[in-house]
């Protein structure tokens, strides 16, 4: 059955399990009607949170013009920057993705006005910023490294003198969460000025703002990016770019799309507090408990440390049951850790997460190219307590269905060698 006919109604929250109940109240965990989402966003949220989105409200109303504006400002504070010192702030509808889009696609000028980019990749995100750059015919070379590796300054600079030099931007990701490395783009950014001071430098940091400092200006960066569903702990439907003023003003007029076009977008906000288009009314409600909350807790720093606690408790009780981390200790960041699964005959992912998931624990599948994997975040209204919870759940699922404990892992393949891909927009 097909249509309206088919739908069935409201989703329910999960069942309420006693047992369940009992054993995360024991272990000392959070406790929800739902599962835990052990997952690099979406993520468990906190009930103020959750709470925030029971309001409906128009997008001129002003309220939501004052929710938008303490938004930006909020944000602008986080970073450790402000409109004073010449950085501003822009809101966009849709996931991080989007945000990333908008700003390659709107500030890279064509390559007959001397746009070119370096893509710096070691996972998925790197090689889908790459993408973007192709499908909107911008010139790039991208380098790409083993996703159990992090790029160096010596590298990106060699890349940029071995192509000719004369690049107008450099991309990069913050934290790679396809196996969870951590790349040093304060360093990164750093050699890039002393290289060329005119270079524009791009920043992903999906799923490292707001946990992992990154000092902008000696990091020499143009533009951050990030979403509202990652270390804020907001839900989603938007993301935003932190850029520097005068890069925006001069680069902005590049805008490719419509609807991505980051200086537009700015120049609405600033004109009228309001999004050029439809804004994500509950998710802004939401993010704006979710900027109390972080700034309640002690800031960047104080959630930077409870989630160091939650990843140092996770690795812990995962050494226990025979699992070790794919990347090494440091190149692991402690927002989502890679583990490769168990060489045993009895191992089936399906009924591993299946198992884990009624038990309250939901966890993310594998994203690595060369190796399969499962990932466990650390991020989200969660603490050690949590972690220790879903260790103990994975040790009675691996019991289960079969698997022998202490496990033995797969092997992890040897790195790959750094690659190049060059684009020329014809």
């Amino acid at each position: 059955m097909r249509g309206l006919s088919a739908i069935r109604g409201p989703l329910r929250a999960a069942p309420f399990s006693p047992q369940l109940a009992r054993r995360q109240l024991a272990m000392g965990s959070s406790f929800y009607r739902e599962p835990l989402l052990y997952t690099p966003g979406p993520l468990t949220t906190s009930l103020k949170v959750k709470q925030s989105m029971l309001r409906d409200i128009g997008s001129r109303d002003p309220d939501m013009i004052r929710i938008v504006q303490e938004i930006r400002d909020g944000l602008l504070e986080l970073a450790g920057v402000s409109q004073e010192s010449g950085w501003e702030c822009v809101l966009m509808q849709g996931s991080g993705t989007f945000a990333v889009e908008g700003t390659v696609s709107s500030v890279v000028p064509p390559p007959d006005q001397g746009g070119r980019i370096l893509v710096v990749s070691n996972g998925a995100y790197g090689k889908r910023m790459a993408d973007m750059c192709r499908i909107h015919k911008i010139d790039h070379v991208m380098i790409h490294y083993s996703e159990t590796e992090a790029p160096t300054a010596s590298d990106v600079i060699s890349a940029l003198e071995r192509h000719g030099g004369n690049f107008s931007h450099v991309g990069i990701i913050h934290h790679e969460t396809t196996a969870g490395t951590l790349n040093p783009v304060e360093e990164i950014g750093a050699a890039i000025k002393q290289y060329d001071p005119n270079i524009s430098y791009i920043v992903d940091s999906m799923s490292g703002f707001g946990a992992y400092p990154v000092d902008l200006e000696a990091g020499n960066v143009s533009y951050i990016v990030s979403s509202a569903n990652k270390n804020i702990e907001g839900v989603p439907g938007f993301a935003f770019g932190i850029c520097r003023k005068d890069k925006l003003v001069s680069e902005g007029d590049n805008a490719r799309s419509l609807s991505l076009d980051m200086k537009a977008n700015w120049a609405g906000l600033e004109n009228g507090g309001q999004f050029r288009f439809t804004p994500p009314t509950h998710a802004l409600m939401a993010f704006h408990t979710a900027l109390a909350e972080i700034m309640e807790e002690g800031g960047q720093p104080a959630r930077l440390a409870r989630y160091e606690a939650n990843a140092e408790e996770l690795h812990s009780g995962m050494a226990k049951l025979g699992f070790t981390t794919y990347l090494s200790p440091d190149k692991q960041g402690c927002i989502i850790s890679t583990f490769l699964v168990p060489d045993d005959p009895a191992w089936d992912f399906d009924a591993f997460y299946k198992g884990l998931e009624a038990r309250g624990a939901v966890i993310y599948p594998g994203k690595l190219t060369d190796a399969e994997c499962f990932r466990l975040g650390s991020i989200g209204r969660m603490r050690p307590a949590d972690m220790r919870f879903v260790t103990s759940c994975i040790e009675d699922v691996l019991t289960e269905i079969g698997v022998a404990l202490p496990v033995t892992q797969v092997k992890a393949s040897e790195p790959a060698p750094i690659t190049e891909v060059v684009f020329t927009a014809q």
